[in-house]
Order: structure tokens, then sequence, then C-alpha cells
């Protein structure tokens, strides 16, 4: 039986001085994240980056317990201004950024997709409220700004 999750791949900075972490247990979970990686890797204004490497406490409505995040990146970069700017930064498609449009039955899938769209608000508003306690800007990063499509009207 095939699991749904790819199994991560590891990453190889060529900077590994701009690595925040250990450098040589970075570990990559999609293609989406890989690409990311090359570029703080690679990119001269990322002044240094990290995966997975602080976790942040938030409550699960759907099992009512408290867990774990780990956001998929931390990143120090200097902008266009020369202003150098932390961002705390997670990989999702667009699609779980919004919430699921209930069909006239509830099948499993949309009751899958809802709960997803739950954890992840749970998990993105603990995020948000770390990042304004310790002067960090929070980004969710879709295929749309990873590959400079244009996002789909929500209205439809």
């Amino acid at each position: 039986m095939s699991s749904k999750f790819p199994k991560p791949k590891q990453f190889f900075p060529k900077n590994p001085n701009k690595y925040k972490g250990n450098p040589d247990n970075i570990w990559s979970r999609s293609s989406w994240e890989t690409k990311l990686m090359q570029y703080f890797d690679l990119h001269p204004d990322v002044l240094w980056w990290s995966s997975e490497e602080i976790s942040i406490k938030y409550f699960n409505p759907i099992d009512k317990m408290y867990h774990k995040y780990f956001p998929d990146f931390m990143a120090r970069i200097r902008n266009t201004k020369k202003e150098e700017i932390t961002y705390m930064i997670e990989v999702k498609p667009y699609k779980q950024t919004l919430q699921p449009e209930k069909k006239k039955r509830k099948s499993k899938n949309f009751l899958i997709e809802m709960a997803t769209y739950t954890i992840n608000q749970s998990k993105w508003r603990a995020a948000d409220i770390f990042c304004q306690e310790n002067g960090i800007k929070f980004k969710i990063i879709t295929e749309h700004s990873l590959f400079g499509t244009k996002e789909p009207s929500k209205n439809g």
C-alpha cells in the first residue's frame, strides 16, 4: 500500500553557512519545497534560512488537543529597499487555503478537506500570533506565487 505523502528527500545546500540549523539534516517534502530551498540557498538577498527548525503550539479543534506545528521555513531576506525582514513561510496548495465548498451531500472527501482546512487555519492563527509577538512576517506560499500563475477568483 502506498502512502499519500511522498517520501522526503534530503537537500544538500551549496551554501551551508546560510542555513540556521544542521545543514546535513534538511529534508524536502515536495518539489515546491525543493524549489524554495534552492532559492533560499542561492539568492544573495537571503541572509539565512531554516526548514522545520522551530515549533509552535496550536490547538486542534478536531481532536480538541494541543499539538506542535513545524512551519516549513524561516528566512531572513533583504528587500529592494535594503531592509532585512524575517519571514515564516508555509508552502501549501492554493486549494487548501480556501474553505471547501459544501455540496448538497456531505461526502467523505468533503469531510477530509474540511478537517484539513480547519487544522490549517488553527496552525496559521497560532503562527500569526507567534510572528506578531516576535516581529516576523507570516506568509503562505502557493503554486501561484511559486510559479507566477494567477490565483483563480474566489467568487467563482
